[in-house]
């Protein structure tokens, strides 16, 4: 007997649409754009699948070309009605999840990816493969800047990449015979054991999954809950990169001391922020049960107000497996997102103190506040230009005011005197810039476009003198350096005027190696 994808798809979506009241629809394309599942609320328009589709499918080609490094990639896109959360599920097929325009991404990101997961799980299924169709609850409230208007027709990269390896420390902590172990074992070995046998002390495992193209190595500390090892537990604590917090659903005690358990983490932990989720165990228990679900979504929501990060909870049971997988998955997610979080905040800091000593030096030396640094962006195409979209964020603190929103043109003014420009190659004016960061794709080219030469010449010959311009080349370890620079051979016309050009490689991690070269830029033109 063939496997019914087409029912399974309908079974899969309709669950994901009763967890997530923000998301409108959901569907599976191929690289042609053509429908191979979805699924829509009742009260949507019958059009919306196809509307929709129509405007995904001129970036969808973008989209998968963005991430050619990797078998996945992630985006979103914001229409005037709509949030759009992609996810490629591989060279050749694409999940869009169509929400509303009010809806937060971020929160809606953790199931999307799972949705993802069993979406592929069924495009590949064969005769007898047992699919858990269930998507668990996890949830918290999020801040409510992830609902404020981004610059507008913009394609960011979200938080989760693929091709990583990560290791962390996982601690996992709760009263007695709450089910910890059994958690553990259950996603280490899944089995369980009727035999409980109290944690003496620490038990420690290490285990590897595969999650979303990335190799997540754990470190899964057990932490025992007897109060005569309590005076051990701070040194257990130490390096913790993420926490379960484990209680029994049929214990509401346990549940109270789920707050216990935080203000020790809290404190052993030193103020650090990590990832965290909430446990409610045992959920196969259901006429025992004494604490209900939105009890443990309000306990996440309180503890998330306490400690400034996004504390989800999930409901587990370990005697049968349901949502354990999914658990442990969370929590590399979140993990996963945070540490990517930190390390862009990190270059984005130091990118903003640059940016900030060049406004202060242009205020002492009296130019107009209205105006004090213009930089212009070039790029191919009006849906992925990360210098704008990096340049927008680290100044997303400030009033902004669109002078300017065309297909081809676009000016952004914001309160601190910044101004920055967006072009195509098509049509540019970098005159009165103060810097221009320009960027081209060379990953599957032998030679470059002649079109590029003819844009950088544009670029020095219409800029002022004593100003920088920044070239960015997308490359692969296959790419041929040496000859890309003889290419562009524009040496000669540089000896004719006074600018700073520089030229740099992009690779796999483009985001963080585009911030670490605007900051070259801001440092010299703070110093032209």
């Amino acid at each position: 007997m063939s496997v019914n994808r087409n029912e399974l798809f309908v079974e899969l979506f309709s669950i994901f649409l009763e967890i997530n009241k923000d998301v409108e629809a959901v569907i599976v394309s191929d690289h042609q754009g053509l429908v191979i599942a979805s699924e829509k609320r009742q009260n949507i328009n019958l059009e919306i699948v196809s509307v929709l589709t129509s405007i995904i499918n001129p970036i969808l080609e973008r989209i998968r070309d963005e991430f050619a490094f990797r078998e996945f990639g992630t985006a979103s896109f914001d229409t005037e009605f709509h949030r759009l959360l992609f996810i490629s599920l591989d060279e050749r097929r694409t999940l869009s999840v169509v929400l509303n325009n009010m809806a937060s991404v971020d929160k809606a990101s953790p199931y999307a990816y799972l949705l993802a997961e069993k979406a592929v799980q069924i495009l590949n299924a064969e005769e007898g493969d047992n699919i858990q169709m269930t998507i668990p609850h996890f949830e918290y409230e999020t801040d409510a800047s992830a609902t404020e208007e981004r610059v507008r027709n913009q394609i960011y990269q979200m938080r989760l990449d693929q091709g990583g390896t990560y290791r962390f420390k996982f601690i996992i902590i709760g009263d007695h015979e709450v089910g910890k172990t059994s958690l553990v074992r259950r996603f280490v070995e899944n089995k369980f054991s009727t035999d409980y046998r109290a944690t003496i002390g620490l038990n420690i495992l290490s285990h590897n999954i595969e999650f979303y193209g990335n190799k997540i190595v754990y470190s899964l500390w057990d932490v025992g809950a007897q109060s005569f090892f309590a005076r051990f537990r701070q040194t257990y604590y130490l390096g913790a990169q993420a926490a379960f917090i484990v209680f029994d659903l049929r214990n509401k005690k346990t549940y109270e001391d789920v707050k216990v358990w935080y203000d020790e983490l809290e404190k052993f932990i030193q103020g650090r922020e990590i990832p965290m989720i909430i446990v409610g165990n045992k959920s196969d228990l259901t006429i025992e049960r004494e604490v209900s679900y939105q009890d443990g979504v309000n306990l996440a929501n309180e503890l998330s107000e306490l400690s400034n990060i996004n504390v989800s909870y999930i409901e587990t049971s370990a005697l049968t497996g349901a949502n354990v997988e999914d658990a442990f998955t969370l929590i590399a997610y979140h993990y996963i997102s945070h540490s990517r979080k930190e390390e862009e905040e990190r270059v984005k800091l130091d990118l903003l103190e640059e940016l900030n000593l060049i406004l202060e030096k242009r205020k002492k030396q009296g130019v107009n506040l209205e105006n004090l640094l213009t930089l212009s962006v070039i790029s191919e195409n009006e849906f992925w230009s990360p210098g704008l979209q990096i340049l927008s964020d680290i100044n997303s603190e400030y009033k902004l005011e669109k002078i300017k929103d065309d297909y081809d043109e676009k000016k952004y003014k914001f309160s601190n005197g910044v101004m920055i420009r967006n072009y195509l190659y098509t049509n540019f004016d970098v005159s009165k810039s103060d810097g221009v960061f320009c960027i081209f794709d060379a990953r599957y080219e032998d030679h470059i476009d002649p079109e590029w030469r003819d844009v950088v010449t544009k670029i020095i010959n219409d800029i002022d003198e004593n100003k920088v311009v920044l070239i960015g080349i997308r490359v692969t370890e296959k790419s041929n350096w040496s000859r890309i620079m003889e290419e562009f051979d524009v040496n000669e016309l540089l000896e004719q005027k006074m600018i700073s050009l520089l030229f740099f490689k992009i690779g796999v991690e483009y985001r963080l190696e585009i911030y670490d070269q605007l900051k070259v830029m801001l440092n010299t033109i703070k110093y032209l």
